[in-house]
């Protein structure tokens, strides 16, 4: 079972943020990704509908023997883990905003979170706020068309640089010294976030520790590879799977050339 891959699951290219952190903490183990780009964006659609295409994306994954799933989608971890772990055996890791750490650190008791309408709306956001941020004011920014424009590759263009703008202006004037990026998307646009908040805000995303869960899981279940040479990366899209490709080797040059494959 230890040769066994790791599934990653999102609606698009954004959860190769989390792959790239499990595959720096762990780079012998096989990772097969699904990305659900006939579907894509996740955000917009209903709690059942999310719920579903997980569901299929989980069994296409176990089908090919992933030992272990990434959710690696705040929209998809809101509306399914639950589901998703009721229904399979398999263990799961989901995506939650980083408010925990990022309550626990600010200065100035106010934090920014942007996220898609679905993460913004959802019970685990509102749940993860109550329970860590007593006492700080949480600014929720709903940010749609940015994780659109990431999928086709813009992070850098005029376009991204006005969105931005309108949503992360607001926060500012807030006075947040954290901001949540609450979907896998925004990590690609975390030089251009950082360069409009400024020095005096912390931009934190939950890519990192995610997947050092992935890791204590696989530790304690004994289910770490024990190869010594790299493992591989292969691709899966729903959509067009050679057009994915491209783009997640453009996005992720260090990730994708390692042997991916679709």
């Amino acid at each position: 079972m230890d040769a066994s891959p790791i599934g990653v699951m999102d609606s698009g290219i954004g959860g190769l943020s989390v792959v790239e952190q499990v595959n720096a903490l762990m780079p012998s183990e096989d990772i097969i990704y699904y990305a659900d780009t006939l579907n894509f964006p996740y955000g917009s659609k209903s709690r059942e509908e999310v719920q579903e295409l997980a569901c299929q994306a989980a069994d296409w994954l176990l089908d090919r023997g992933a030992k272990i799933i990434v959710v690696a989608c705040n929209t998809a971890s809101s509306a399914a883990l639950a589901t998703l772990r009721n229904r399979f055996s398999a263990p799961f890791v989901g995506m939650v905003p980083a408010i925990k750490p990022a309550s626990a650190a600010t200065r100035s008791g106010k934090v920014g979170v942007i996220a898609t309408k679905g993460t913004v709306q959802g019970q685990v956001l509102a749940d993860l706020v109550a329970q860590f941020a007593t006492g700080v004011d949480v600014f929720t920014r709903e940010c749609p068309l940015l994780a659109e424009l990431v999928e086709q590759g813009e992070v850098k263009s005029s376009r991204v640089h006005t969105l931005l703008h309108q949503y992360l202006d607001p926060l500012i004037a807030q006075g947040i010294d954290y901001l949540v990026l609450g979907c896998t998307h925004y990590s690609f646009l975390r030089p251009a976030i950082e360069e409009i908040v400024g020095p005096k805000v912390s931009v934190v995303d939950a890519a990192l520790p995610v997947a050092r869960q992935v890791q204590r899981v696989l530790t304690e279940r004994d289910l770490l590879s024990a190869r010594q040479k790299p493992g591989s990366l292969t691709c899966h899209a729903t959509g067009d799977s050679r057009g994915f490709l491209e783009m997640a080797r453009r996005l992720c040059p260090g990730l994708c050339p390692k042997g991916a494959t679709v």
